[in-house]
């Protein structure tokens, strides 16, 4: 099998698809390995160490993806990259689909089959290719958090930490998987007073279990929501339906009851957000302030810190790119249920029924 790996266009997106022991793992597999040049400058690889490892290095996007079988990215294509692709090609990469109607019915028109990380699961429903971003995302709403609550950032001025004599930080964590977890344990850290919400009391358990005395934890309704944004100096939104739209839990009437200059941070605007008032932004640009509160909504958080996140990413994609290239689709898939849940789009259809329900499509079972 040919594969590809272009270079990122989506704005401030640093992360690469494949680092060189990937190209390494599959050029010894008899398989080709496309790397577009520049691709991996982002996370601070060169194109010499591909080559190095048995990867071809060609000049364009266009070459990439006329030439190849399967396409590896990290992103979702970008509109300028739809019209490259074509039918029985094979995308492996980051979707959302739930997020975005128009790249839905973009891509259903390339006939294309979207293999989307965030829907591959593993052993008890997990979801191995998810997890590592999240955690890079989890642990970096803290640190963009403490950042944005300073009075320059239009922040209220708040030390997450506190000082002798001055009380710490109040944080609201709305969701408690592993997003959620690891930006307890970050704030945790810095000696802010922390809460996070929940709907699984099992999960509240667990969480329990673990976090230190300057984490609590309260079951996720109505009242608790409204009663911890009264409070809080930093709301983090970190709630996930896998494959769907993020249900909001911050309406905007909700923003009148904060502090002035407080934060939130939507961690879930890549599939919708669970904030009202969310709309997604770049690292470039990355805050906007409604009704006093500082809105910091960048959807692709981990593409900042790119070298930590591709290395982190490729260590969990590669196993299952090297499935789908050594056995194909078809044969990948009837070996693995959870690679087969990761078949969001095929032949023109959609395989998803989360995705097939959100924009009231028709949905399609992926037989093997």
């Amino acid at each position: 099998m040919i594969i590809g790996v272009p270079r990122e266009i989506k704005q401030d997106e640093y992360r690469v698809a494949l680092i060189p022991v990937g190209a390494e793992e599959l050029t010894a597999a008899g398989h080709t390995v496309l790397v577009e040049r520049g691709a991996g400058q982002g996370s601070g690889i060169p194109d010499e160490l591909y080559e190095e490892n048995g990867a071809e290095i060609v000049e364009t996007a266009q070459e990439i993806f006329s030439r190849a079988d399967m396409i590896i990215k990290v992103k979702e294509p970008q509109p300028s990259e739809w019209p490259l692709l074509r039918p029985g090609q094979i995308l492996f990469t980051y979707f959302h689909f739930a997020a975005d109607e128009k790249l839905t019915r973009g891509f259903l028109e390339t006939g294309a089959t979207a293999v989307a990380y965030e829907t591959l699961e593993g052993k008890n429903g997990q979801l191995p290719l998810l997890t590592p971003m999240s955690e890079v995302a989890g642990r970096m709403s803290i640190q963009e958090g403490a950042k944005y609550l300073e009075r320059p950032q239009l922040g209220r001025g708040i030390l997450l930490g506190g000082v002798p004599g001055v009380p710490p930080a109040h944080i609201l964590i709305l969701g408690g998987g592993v997003v959620g977890k690891n930006a307890a344990q970050i704030a945790a850290g810095f000696q802010a007073d922390v809460v996070i919400l929940d709907i699984s009391v099992d999960r509240l358990r667990y969480l329990e279990d673990i976090m230190p005395a300057n984490v609590n934890t309260l079951y996720s309704d109505k009242h608790n929501i409204r009663e911890q944004l009264e409070l809080a100096d930093l709301v983090i939104g970190a709630v996930l339906i896998p494959g769907a739209r993020a249900p909001m839990l911050v309406p905007q009437s909700a923003l009148k009851m904060m502090k002035p200059g407080a934060v939130l941070i939507d961690v879930a605007v890549d599939q919708g957000g669970c904030i009202e008032t969310s709309r997604p932004t770049t690292h470039s640009d990355p805050t906007f302030v409604v009704d006093g509160v500082v809105h910091y909504c960048v959807a692709n958080m981990p593409g900042a810190v790119g070298r930590t996140s591709t290395y982190a990413l490729c260590n969990v994609t590669l196993p299952y790119a090297l499935r789908l290239a050594n056995q194909g689709l078809e044969a990948a898939c009837g070996q693995d249920s959870g690679l087969l849940s990761a078949v969001n789009v095929h032949n023109g259809q959609v395989t998803n029924r989360a995705v097939a329900a959100t924009f009231g499509l028709e949905y399609h079972e992926f037989c093997v």
